[in-house]
């Protein structure tokens, strides 16, 4: 086993480690919700996915904002490294995107009567979620690596950018969404508890993100790796 390979081994260890403790997470934060959180007084039980939404969506747009700031640096500096982790945390973004897309509709039928509408929120969203397929498949059809990058790293770049508009949507538009209750210039407007385990959940997410993107650049590196030795061979 060559040196790169063995370090792409370790990465990958080390990123299913996380990815396994991300997901005793999530299954400890429904514990959590399920148990040891209130329900919410007009939502009821169906207000109990709002701990896999909402982190879910937090996840994904991280990682869509590394796929373009990574572009960015990778348009600069040339380092393969970074074209590398952008394809990695776009195919994780694209995961946590399906899972935000998934639960939504799951949540909004009991709540707004109706599985999808094309508010400004859902529809960005949903714009983002095929960009990003779009990168996927762009990268899967330009052989050439240094031209995959550079290509790659514009349609990632313009992601970016849209990702705070989809924040901002709400208060840009008449939207079914609430306005943010977290991420707002005043005190979060939660109860304590379910404050507390939206945080968890957050943070958990998180880590879940690190792990899969952590693995999915290993595996990016261990297939480089076997390329150039079977070159050298």
């Amino acid at each position: 086993m060559s040196p790169n390979q063995a370090a792409a081994e370790r990465i990958v260890k080390r990123g299913l480690g996380l990815g396994a403790a991300g997901l005793v997470g999530v299954a400890a934060v429904y514990v959590l919700a399920l148990r040891f959180t209130p329900v919410e007084a007009r939502q009821g039980m169906a207000q109990k996915i709002f701990y896999i939404h909402v982190p879910a969506a937090w996840s994904a747009l991280i990682a869509f904002s590394v796929v373009g700031l990574s572009s960015v640096l990778y348009l600069w500096l040339k380092d393969p490294r970074l074209d590398r982790f952008a394809a990695a945390s776009a195919e994780v973004g694209v995961i946590f995107s399906a899972v935000m897309l998934t639960t939504g509709p799951i949540w909004a039928k009991p709540i707004w009567g109706t599985w999808w509408t094309w508010d400004a929120r859902l529809t960005l969203t949903l714009f983002v979620f095929f960009l990003f397929i779009g990168y996927l498949a762009l990268r899967a059809a330009v052989h050439d690596p240094a031209e995959r990058a550079r290509f790659s790293a514009v349609v990632g770049i313009l992601g970016m950018l849209l990702v705070p508009f989809i924040h901002l949507s709400v208060y840009l538009f008449r939207t079914l969404h609430p306005q943010p209750i977290v991420l707002k210039p005043s005190a979060p407007s939660l109860p304590p508890e379910m404050l507390r385990t939206l945080l968890i959940s957050t943070l958990v997410f998180t880590v879940l993100y690190l792990g899969f993107v952590t693995a999915r650049y290993g595996l990016g590196l261990a297939e480089e790796a076997r390329e150039e030795a079977r070159d050298a061979g």
